[in-house]
């Protein structure tokens, strides 16, 4: 049972419909290891064993008559604590929302249990998804399997550490400005932001609403393709969602990648990142163009301007979307107020943390009076620029791929009291949400202390399959994405 821990999820599909293993035992197996192994850590922050064990025993209830099961059925994963999951508690990291229940299920949970998974819990993350870190969090900070005294990266922070640590073997996450590829990274684990539109946003709790999207974080590109598969599809009830064909995001994993065409921006090549994570990624490109790709230099030139229009461009749609947060209808409300107003300011001052108020501060300014055209218009057409950057550069390739985060995770505090310090932690992955193009990451080696480096792929608009099958193949002829912390063995 326990090298069940390390299994693909192709690998659990077939021990379960094999029957040499039950859902109710494949669950309990990560329940059990949550038990033990995640005080330590902090990545679960809600957890319901009779749930979760009802779940497993419907999915063997389907397995066992055959019809209705998918390649899925009564594999668990974790849900991050963003999406909102009928019966469960949905906080979003937060004071505000510490004893929401959500009445309703997100879109994507709702197609993941469709397909038959397993919820083992919910994942901690940074406050609101703000952060890059996940030192924001209300219920304290995620710590980093491979070492508990660095940081697992940000928002979905508790995603990545659970599987990691062989917590679950796949989470969903959520990236609005590199939030699902950068824990990855830090992590040593496989996560992929699809193309803004392709899954829905419906029951995900908003941070920056044009920028928001979520996708599959796991051990290997064929678990995300798997994952991916089932999450994405039209919903009526997202109006961002896009009418497209089902895709089946496996189709091109086995095809060579001779002829692949591969662009490196001289902009994620230069100063900035640190050298053991420069050494991991060019050794990464030198395997690929073994495997046959070829590589050319391609220019992003705007995308230095990425970081400072994020940060306009995302505080003000979430000074806009945490304005409901206002202790009337639901959420955390303050004891003690005397008026409406009182009221407000109170339940906001004690529900919200540092890092959510000082995005909340700056988004109301860029859309204020005298500021809008200076700043909230001018970052707007600052993305288009970007936008148009990433297609002149594929006209001369197929995928891009750099680093996904300038360094190996950092310790904590390193960077708390410096927030410029801290939002550069993203700087090579937000143009990608910018552009609402697809990325992801997959681990590609270590640097210092023995930590993960993430190797960044981007692909076009729906280019999902061939991120997929460059990962993968790439996956098949090394092992970085099989290793775990041994502390967790």
């Amino acid at each position: 049972m326990s090298d069940l821990i390390n299994a693909s999820l192709k690998e659990l599909g077939a021990a379960l419909t094999a029957k040499k293993v039950s859902a109710v035992e494949l669950a309990t197996l990560f329940l059990d290891r949550i038990e033990t192994l995640n005080p330590g850590l902090n990545a679960f922050i809600a957890l319901d064993r009779d749930k979760t064990l009802a779940q497993a025993r419907a999915a063997d209830e389907t397995l066992k008559v055959g019809a209705g099961a998918t390649a899925l059925t009564g594999i668990p994963l974790a849900h991050k604590d963003i999406f909102c999951t009928r019966g469960w508690r949905t906080s979003c990291g937060s004071r505000m929302l510490e004893n929401f229940i959500s009445p309703y299920d997100a879109h994507v949970v709702e197609k993941l249990a469709a397909a038959g998974m397993v919820t083992l819990g919910k994942l901690n993350m940074d406050e609101f998804a703000m952060g890059s870190s996940n030192e924001t969090s209300y219920f304290g900070p995620v710590k980093n399997p491979w070492d508990v005294a660095r940081v697992p990266g940000g928002s979905s922070g508790g995603s990545a550490a659970a599987i990691a640590a062989r917590l679950a073997p796949a989470a969903t996450g959520t990236d609005t400005g590199g939030s699902i590829r950068q824990p990855a990274a830090l992590c040593g684990l496989t996560g992929l932001k699809p193309t803004y539109g392709a899954v829905s946003r419906y029951g995900m709790i908003a941070f920056a609403s044009s920028l928001d999207q979520a996708g599959p974080m796991a051990k290997s590109a064929e678990d995300c393709a798997l994952l991916l598969t089932a999450m994405a599809g039209f919903d009526p009830r997202d109006s961002t969602s896009l009418e497209r064909p089902a895709e089946d995001y496996s189709r091109d994993l086995e095809q060579p990648l001779t002829g692949l065409r591969i662009g490196l921006p001289r902009e994620f090549f230069g100063a900035g990142m640190d050298a053991d994570v420069r050494a991991a990624v060019e050794a990464a490109l030198a395997e690929y163009r073994k495997l046959g790709a070829t590589t050319v230099e391609v220019s992003l030139p705007n995308s230095g301007l990425s970081v400072p229009a994020y940060y306009v461009i995302a505080p003000a749609e979430a000074s806009s979307n945490l304005s409901r947060f206002d202790g009337v209808r639901y959420g955390y409300r303050a004891p003690e107020y005397g008026d409406l107003n009182d009221m407000y300011s109170k339940s906001r001052a004690q529900g919200f943390g540092a890092e959510v108020k000082r995005r909340i501060l700056i988004g109301t300014y860029v859309l204020s009076h005298g500021y809008y055209d200076a700043y909230y218009l001018k970052a707007q057409k600052i993305r288009r620029l970007i936008a148009a950057d990433f297609q002149k550069a594929f006209e001369s390739c197929d995928v891009i791929m750099g680093p996904t985060s300038p360094s190996v995770a950092f310790a904590f505090g390193a960077k708390s009291a410096d927030p410029v310090q801290m939002y550069l932690s993203d700087i090579y992955t937000i143009s990608t949400n910018l552009a609402g193009l697809p990325g992801m990451s997959l681990p590609c080696g270590f640097g210092a202390g023995n930590m993960p480096v993430g190797l960044q792929i981007i692909g076009n608009w729906f280019g999902e399959a061939k991120m997929l099958q460059a990962a993968h193949q790439y996956q098949k002829a090394t092992d970085w994405h099989t290793r775990m912390p041994e502390e967790m063995k």
